[in-house]
């Protein structure tokens, strides 16, 4: 059985003193490295935050430049449309005039040979029905 005697007075003594030592020896220092530990996790978790609302940022301006640039490419784009457009619809224009031109030049010589043929047949007309009426004939028509 237990018997409660000096020994049992010298173990609790013991037991107390221990708790102290152990306390002071051991548990204090790892509890501070926890602490610290803690601490600077914490640290790291704050940084790593602002780093990344530094990055959304960031990510955001990078966004709205891409997005400047990109309706600034499209601007340029269409204003360089729009100047061929322009250039090519007065190229045409040229072209086409100076093919209205050609054409009616064309047609006015046409006309003035056309109307120099018509001349030279109605002169040639009557000797050459007066010819074919006396082949027809079988004879001169001479008066």
């Amino acid at each position: 059985m237990i018997s409660i005697d000096v020994t049992m007075l010298i173990h609790i003594i013991n037991m107390i003193v221990l708790m102290f030592v152990l306390n002071a020896i051991l548990y204090k220092p790892v509890l501070g490295i926890l602490e610290k530990r803690t601490q600077k996790i914490e640290s790291l978790n704050g940084e790593v935050a602002q780093f990344e609302q530094s990055a959304r940022k960031r990510q955001a301006e990078l966004d709205q430049k891409m997005r400047e640039a990109s309706n600034k490419a499209k601007g340029a784009l269409d204003g360089a449309r729009s100047q061929a457009q322009a250039a090519g619809a007065e190229k045409l224009a040229a072209i086409r005039k100076e093919s209205d031109s050609f054409k009616e030049k064309q047609l006015t010589d046409l006309r003035s040979q056309i109307e120099a043929a018509r001349k030279e047949l109605q002169g040639n007309a009557a000797g050459f029905a007066q010819a074919m009426a006396g082949k027809i004939l079988g004879r001169s028509l001479d008066a």
